[in-house]
């Protein structure tokens, strides 16, 4: 377990205290919702013995998957919540891959490849539906760009606006998030483009089912 800053703490209480018990049906429930999480981690592309990093790993659900889809990387998870890596360590002993699967508790703000992890840098990093839950969201973004390989790639699908669905639906769908204290970030093409900018890479965003989600793609440059 990694210590967390004490600026940080508070979420990490509120965290526990939403997935204390959300915890037991999280996967069973969001699979209805956290659409294209599938269709990321068939497009991450990791390349042979490469090192993939999930920002906000939750349960595990996506480390398992993208471990049985690319079976000689290996792959690595941080999550702010403790309650949630009880789940996340449960699911990769019962999956069998605890040789390829490793999670850590800290903050996503504050990634240390080399202090957490013992690598130099990841290969690809994830973030599936957790920078909408990651106040200090541009922070994260800037701390995994900054702990990726050279050509390395962040991968990320959250909630989009929903411009493109009924109007009735975006309002329910706002205060459903809410509850969670979810907030899609409008500002994530802007803000993967400054990030791409500062690395010497590039970045693109597109909607997803009408835009109800996002996907977005930074490729870093070359080692100069």
């Amino acid at each position: 377990m990694s210590d967390l800053l004490p600026a940080t703490q508070p979420t990490a209480t509120l965290m526990d205290g939403i997935y204390r018990y959300q915890r037991h049906i999280y996967d069973v429930s969001r699979r209805y919702y956290l659409l294209g999480r599938d269709r990321m981690i068939a497009e991450l592309d990791v390349p042979a013995g490469g090192s993939v990093l999930e920002v906000g790993c939750g349960t595990a659900r996506n480390l398992v998957a993208i471990a049985r889809a690319y079976p000689n990387a290996q792959v690595y998870g941080i999550d702010i919540s403790t309650e949630m890596l009880k789940s996340a360590e449960a699911n990769v002993r019962r999956a069998g891959l605890q040789s390829r699967i490793h999670s850590i508790h800290g903050d996503a703000a504050h990634i240390d490849a080399q202090g957490q992890f013992g690598l130099r840098g990841f290969d690809r990093i994830v973030f599936s539906y957790s920078l909408s839950m990651i106040p200090p969201w541009r922070q994260a973004l800037a701390s995994a760009v900054d702990n990726l390989a050279p050509g390395g790639e962040i991968h990320i699908v959250d909630f989009a606006g929903q411009r493109d669905l009924p109007a009735w639906f975006g309002r329910g769908l706002k205060t459903w998030l809410d509850t969670f204290h979810v907030s899609p970030r409008l500002e994530l093409n802007t803000e993967l483009a400054l990030q791409s900018a500062r690395v010497g890479g590039s970045a693109r965003v597109r909607s997803i089912y009408r835009d109800y989600a996002v996907m977005g793609r930074l490729k870093r440059g070359p080692l100069r």
